[in-house]
């Protein structure tokens, strides 16, 4: 009776499952994507098939597979493994995984696999607990993260582990990972369900690279839409806004930044306002952005033009007192003004030969009358 009753409980279980979940791939063969680490000849399906992997940590967005390698590794793995995510186990937990690994590798030799998803969950004194044990092998360290681990795993964790980066799915694999969804068993095969291919277009387009979302999406279409034909229009209710990849607090917050300057400084109009774009849609604060934009009026552009600072100036006045959503005109006006505009370092490269002429030559003394004889050579061409 008591295998009846964890049967039906396991169905209960299953029928609840989203079905995002219950596609996850099993095999490595299943997975979709990160052809750059999972190519025939690529170091983490060698590790995986040939049963030798050693602690890594899975770093990418949402939606990139990471705890569905963690599961493929499980399931090709003749290790024991132990799942848990990070917010959920302490530093007691993690000492009894440690003592009943090293308990299996003492008594028939069996390794031990832990994942942790959300390791940038684990608090930095949690993560110590485990360096020995992954230094000396009882454990073997699966870490899943959306966050950079040099800001949120402890450098010595990150140099006894393997760091693989997971990128965000083309919209190619998107499409393939939703028409896989509507025909396997696994996932609505058995629900006889039909997609316009404009549907499942719109799904890849707007789920940004992350699968689970486009999943996601397809499942509300299909228990909503009340035929089993989805069309464009079912598909464009399901996914309401395109989700846009940026981290406010992590790298991707600087590396638009990054990427917004560098387009103004090639005079990329285009490309500087599709950044400046991504950063307002995702909620960056245009304070940040006008701060960015007069450090580059003096930085990369000085004496060439140099209203590009007054421009600078009255943007961010203007930015601090209208705010969002009508401040966007001005900072687009500002971006389009700096990326026009001719450019020269000269102001950047005279104050640092200055400070490295104050640093690094003999301390003069600040003369009564003005001497230029008696300093350093400072050379600032303005037409650089």
């Amino acid at each position: 009776m008591a295998n009846l009753f964890s049967e039906k409980a396991k169905k209960q279980r299953d029928g609840v499952r989203p079905l995002a979940d219950r596609f996850r791939p099993s095999t490595l063969n299943e997975v979709v994507g990160q052809t750059h680490i999972l190519g025939e000849y690529d170091l983490l399906r060698r590790m995986i098939t040939s049963d030798t992997l050693r602690s890594a940590i899975f770093w990418g967005p949402p939606g990139t597979g990471k705890t569905t390698l963690a599961h493929v590794i499980a399931n090709e793995s003749t290790c024991h493994v132990e799942s848990f995510n990070a917010a959920m186990i302490g530093v007691a937990d993690i000492r009894r995984i440690i003592e009943e690994a090293r308990n299996r590798i003492e008594q028939n030799a069996e390794r031990t696999i832990l994942f942790l998803d959300e390791i940038h969950r684990f608090s930095r004194s949690q993560q110590d607990v485990l360096l020995e044990a992954v230094e000396h092998g009882v454990i073997i360290l699966i870490g899943a993260t959306t966050e950079n681990p040099a800001y949120t795993v402890n450098n010595a964790l990150i140099s006894r582990s393997t760091l693989f980066q997971l990128e965000p799915l083309t919209k190619q694999e998107i499409e393939t990972v939703l028409r896989s969804a509507i025909s396997e068993t696994r996932g609505l095969g058995s629900l006889d369900i039909t997609c316009e291919d404009e549907a499942i277009q719109h799904w890849s387009l707007v789920a940004d690279g992350d699968a689970r979302r486009a999943l996601n999406a397809l499942e509300i279409a299909v228990g909503s839409c009340g035929s089993n034909c989805i069309t464009l229009e079912d598909a464009q209710q399901s996914i309401q806004k395109k989700a846009v990849r940026y981290d406010r607090k992590g790298d991707g917050h600087y590396d638009h930044a990054s990427a917004l300057i560098k387009s103004i400084r090639v005079n990329d109009t285009d490309a500087a306002l599709y950044w400046l774009a991504t950063m307002l849609e995702a909620g960056e604060d245009p304070r940040f952005i006008a701060r960015r934009m007069s450090i580059f009026a003096s930085e990369d552009i000085g004496m060439a033009d140099p209203r590009a600072i007054e421009q600078a100036a009255s943007a961010w006045l203007i930015i601090e007192r209208v705010g969002m959503p009508e401040c966007q005109l001005t900072l687009s006006q500002l971006v389009m003004y700096l990326a026009k505009a001719k450019k020269s370092r000269a102001v950047d490269n005279a104050i640092w030969q200055a400070r490295d002429a104050v640093k690094n030559h003999r301390t003069v003394i600040a003369p009564t009358d003005h001497d230029p004889q008696k300093l350093p050579a400072i050379t600032a061409k303005y037409d650089e």
